[in-house]
């Protein structure tokens, strides 16, 4: 049996190498170039750059109201 799945094995890696030889790939500096050109006018919306306003904020953390 383990011929078998030696053999099924090397089926799979050979089939996942097929498809991605297949592939189209872009160069690393056109995809950081059209990255950067999507990034830069939408920076002003982004939350993680900009933040978020306390009174909208979902995840601030609760007040706790205390008696003495």
């Amino acid at each position: 049996m383990s011929g078998f799945s030696s053999v099924a094995a090397t089926k799979k890696v050979v089939q996942q190498l097929q498809l991605e030889a297949g592939l189209n790939s872009a160069k690393v500096s056109q995809a950081a170039a059209d990255l950067k050109q999507f990034c830069l006018p939408n920076a002003q919306h982004d939350p993680l750059l900009t933040g978020v306003s306390s009174s909208t904020n979902p995840f601030r953390p609760q007040k706790v109201c205390s008696f003495l």
